[in-house]
């Protein structure tokens, strides 16, 4: 069927509801809205200077999205990060990331490394301004580009829907740290490895990052045992 006879209607801008859900989105994404975070209606429409009609359709967005919890009675909270979303999350990182460097090895290391140097030169310039949040954003950036580097649509997809979970821990990583340039170093292991050709030191170093990560976001938990129970909520 020709594209002129389908009944498409033209793309408006964003609405008032996304740009707040965007907003939103972002601070839960960045820990300004940090876990467990109550969000009181009044508040946050006169905040954002709108009627609470679009303020609740942005909210609605986000529960469905599940960045946000509705508890009766009570109102809508930012989820917490129980250690079973912790493990799961990691996991799933782990299981993406993991198949991104057996393909990686592959393709161009040289490349790919010298691309994941960038990410981490950016990461060691943050630490250096004492910049956490840019900190953040340049280690998660170090891994979309490892499963970028890939080549794999899919890895890619996958990984991009962890993305706000991911940013998430990053931001509550930021504060177990003693020294930042553990990150750093961390990091610059894994792109020597795979420089050097060597997938199981690069498997191992990546495994290591990720159970490092879960052991300091959920204490008692590791990658490597089962999975904890959930929690009742």
């Amino acid at each position: 069927m020709p594209l002129a006879d389908i009944d498409i209607e033209p793309v408006s801008r964003e609405s008032t509801a996304g740009i707040i859900a965007r907003q939103l989105r972002d601070a839960i994404m960045t820990g300004a809205l940090p876990p467990g975070t109550q969000l009181g209606e009044t508040e946050l429409a006169a905040q954002f200077q709108v009627s609470r009609g679009p303020l609740r359709e942005a909210m609605q967005r986000l529960v469905s999205e599940g960045l946000l919890r509705s508890e009766r009675h009570r109102g809508l909270f930012v989820i917490d990060l129980e250690p079973e979303d912790v493990y799961d999350i990691y996991s799933a990182r782990a299981a993406i990331e993991r198949a991104a460097v057996f393909r990686v090895l592959h393709g161009d290391v040289a490349t790919a490394a010298d691309q994941l140097d960038e990410a981490v030169a950016a990461m060691a310039e943050a630490a250096k301004q004492d910049d956490p949040n840019a900190l953040s954003d340049a280690d998660l950036h170090f891994h979309e580009t490892l499963v970028a580097a890939s080549g794999s649509k899919r890895l890619v997809r996958m990984a991009r829907t962890l993305l706000i979970e991911t940013r998430m821990c990053l931001s509550l990583l930021e504060h177990t740290y003693r020294e930042v340039d553990e990150r750093v170093t961390e990091h610059n292991r894994i792109i020597q490895a795979l420089r050097d050709g060597d997938r199981d030191r690069a498997l191992e170093l990546l495994d290591a990052h990720m159970e490092d990560a879960v052991a300091r976001l959920a204490p008692g938990t590791s990658l490597f045992d089962a999975p904890p129970a959930r929690s009742d909520t």
